[in-house]
């Protein structure tokens, strides 16, 4: 059997890639930084929208990642070193971090002590959401999820050397799936729910692990497409294997708009003035426009287009797909985020395009390059074999 290891003329591909997306996020970081210095609201709300972004891709592939130890199948095999090396990014974002804890006075209300002492609802809340506990439980978040990721690369990379098993991982992951939900709800609360101070949504954790899902689902086909069209994984990665990923992808999609559809019926029926403000300012003002967006690019579309078998054996269709979806994932998040603070109508400044994809192309350069540093396939995993007939059968 091939060791499946990176291939010189691929290992320079990836490099070049590596290059490129690094040094464009650096200059757009660092113009998005200048601007900080006349205009810090909309830098720290640019930057904040950015970094969830990408934070719900690094996320969602820790998430199917140990999914994928407990329900096995081709799909799992083939993408496992797609998500180990988005798991390996989040000592990076950990750091990246830093910029949304030093921006707290200018993005959560509940950071300002003048706001605070004449609101009643944020001193109820004090306890629990202030700058100290903010920080602290970030600090929490980042050690588990850094703590999971290392355990499962280390334990993948000793399954390469025949020193572990599948079991071993599987009861590493049954555990650490849950703790990743519980903690995934903490933070979307944390980081996105409160900017609007007076709401809440007990569907908010639940829509957020869909959305990394997706996230993660859609980095993976994109990577695999690239990879599929190089050695060695030219002669392994078929139609059946984009076939497994795009019914998966579907799923997600389907998953997200039940929890997105489920949000909004709970908060509309219930007609409550603390609850139902949230949408009417994405719903009755110019925000309303990327709420539609959502519905029909992010849903209706996607859904229809994945209905077919072709498209999902097809990998530069089913790429296209994923390529739309993933620019609904910066529009969503701008939904999120942005009406908190414009909230008679859509806003856009050139910050709120440098910011993110300054994150976004630093986070593919870190990607790329830890992408590299493994077999693009595991060796020893159990059902290796099995990926590879699948694709034959």
């Amino acid at each position: 059997m091939t060791s499946f290891a990176v291939p010189a003329e691929l290992a320079r591909e990836l490099g070049r890639r590596t290059r490129v997306f690094g040094i464009a996020g650096i200059i757009l970081l660092l113009l998005s930084i200048i601007g900080a210095f006349f205009g810090p609201h909309d830098f720290f709300r640019a930057y904040l929208m950015g970094y969830l972004v990408m934070m719900n891709v690094a996320l969602g592939c820790l998430g199917v990642l140990m999914m994928q130890y407990l329900t096995g199948g081709a799909w799992g095999v083939v993408s496992r070193r797609t998500l180990e090396a988005a798991t390996r990014t989040l000592p990076f974002l950990a750091v990246l971090f830093i910029p949304v804890a030093f921006g707290m006075p200018w993005l959560y209300d509940w950071a300002n002590p003048e706001l605070v002492s004449h609101d009643d609802i944020l001193q109820h809340r004090q306890p629990w959401m202030n700058p100290t506990m903010f920080v602290v439980r970030a600090v929490l978040y980042f050690a588990i999820w850094i703590g999971l990721s290392w355990i499962l690369n280390r334990s993948s990379r000793e399954q390469d050397e025949g020193r572990m098993t599948r079991s071993t991982l599987r009861r590493v992951s049954a555990p650490g799936l849950i703790v990743y939900v519980f903690t995934a709800t903490f933070a979307a609360v944390d980081w996105a729910e409160s900017l609007t101070t007076h709401w809440y949504s007990t569907m908010w954790g639940f829509l957020f692990v869909a959305i990394q899902g997706l996230s993660a689902i859609a980095v993976v086909i994109v990577t695999l497409a690239m990879l599929s069209r190089t050695e060695p994984l030219s002669q392994v990665l078929k139609p059946v294997h984009f076939h497994d990923l795009g019914k998966l992808l579907l799923m997600f999609v389907m998953l997200w708009a039940y929890f997105s559809f489920s949000q909004l019926l709970i908060v509309w029926s219930g007609d409550l003035t603390g609850e139902i403000t949230w949408y009417l300012r994405r719903m009755s003002t110019s925000w309303g426009w990327l709420g539609g967006m959502l519905i029909v690019l992010q849903f209706i579309i996607p859904f229809l287009l994945l209905l077919s078998r072709p498209l999902k054996r097809n990998r530069q269709l089913l790429s296209a797909v994923v390529g739309l979806l993933l620019f609904m994932r910066f529009i969503e998040i701008m939904w999120i985020v942005m009406p908190s603070y414009y909230r008679t109508g859509f806003r856009l400044v050139w910050l709120d395009i440098t910011a993110p994809l300054g994150i976004a192309g630093i986070w593919c350069a870190v990607f790329l390059w830890q992408l590299g540093k493994r077999p693009l396939l595991p060796l020893h995993a159990p059902n290796l074999e099995a990926a590879l007939q699948h694709a034959e059968a």
